[in-house]
């Protein structure tokens, strides 16, 4: 059974004016059970995670500061969004969202959280519409936990996981792996275990070359036990923040690459949303769901 990470709250934490980059989250489950891909039996509310699992990732004055909603304003403006019980509420479930995935990952292979891929969130600091680092936050869980002893991160959002970067700089049983355009935000990179920049409008064949060269390698060489991957459809050319040329069949083909590698070693794998910013509502959410599609082809 596919479990996907879903609550109200995803798609409703901000004010008016801001909720355009939400909708994604509320249309792609509901397009979901409209096509019969789902039923809301595969739909769960995750609850709130703990302070303790909080700390195990991110700096306690950072987390006191966005738990008491005194952040400074310019902390704010970096997050982008206006900071309120609301939105922090928010990345505390989507958190608890991520870690309960990895539990039904174990089980079915696979699970997926709606939200999160907030990976601009380092230990200290919130960036890019990103307060708290989701699939880090898990992935220490796991370790912490013993239920894993290495780890791989795939993120191919269009920007790179700063935060993810700086947050495991120093643990050597993660390896943090990013292909992102080169030349977008965060414009301060920090150094993942491997980068791969890629040249603005690069082509969907071109990436999926690139693709397909590093990530065997990386499996063969790390022998990772669990993956997370993030799974941002910012890549795509119509994406307002992104400066890559892919189109959504491209988009599909890397999701079901990134799978079938995930079956043939048998790894269990957590898929965060992260990014998309298409003008029209319907590339982002057709993107995504594009990525559901393909998990429930070959998992179920």
């Amino acid at each position: 059974m596919l479990h996907i990470a879903f609550d109200p709250i995803y798609a409703h934490p901000l004010p008016e004016g801001h909720r355009f980059p939400m909708l994604k989250y509320e249309l792609i489950p509901e397009q979901l059970l409209h096509e019969g891909i789902i039923t809301k039996e595969n739909l769960f509310s995750p609850k709130l995670i703990s302070e303790e699992i909080i700390l195990w990732t991110h700096d306690a004055t950072y987390w006191k500061q966005l738990r008491d909603l005194t952040l400074h304003e310019r902390e704010q403006r970096r997050i982008g969004f206006p900071l309120s019980a609301r939105l922090v509420e928010r990345e505390v479930r989507i958190g608890q969202g991520t870690i309960d995935g990895c539990r039904f990952a174990f089980e079915n292979g696979i699970a997926f959280n709606v939200a999160g891929g907030t990976h601009h969130a380092g230990s200290n600091w919130g960036e890019g519409f990103c307060l708290l680092n989701d699939q880090a936050m898990a992935t220490n869980y796991l370790l912490n936990n013993y239920l894993s002893q290495s780890i791989l991160i795939i993120d191919l959002d269009v920007h790179q996981g700063n935060g993810t970067a700086e947050i495991f700089e120093n643990e050597p049983r993660v390896f943090t792996f990013s292909m992102h355009a080169a030349n977008n935000f965060p414009f301060r990179k920090e150094k993942s275990d491997l980068d791969v920049p890629l040249s603005d409008g690069i082509n969907g064949e071109d990436y999926l070359a690139l693709l397909h060269d590093a990530l065997p390698k990386l499996i063969a060489q790390q022998k990772p036990d669990f993956i997370f991957y993030l799974a941002g459809v910012d890549v795509l050319a119509s994406d307002k923040l992104g400066k890559l040329g892919l189109n959504r069949d491209e988009c599909k083909m890397r999701d079901q690459f990134v799978f079938e590698q995930c079956i043939k070693n048998k790894i269990p794998v957590q898929v965060s949303m992260g990014g998309g910013y298409s003008p029209q509502i319907k590339d982002i959410v057709e993107a995504h769901c594009n990525t559901y599609r393909v998990a429930n082809q070959l998992y179920f």
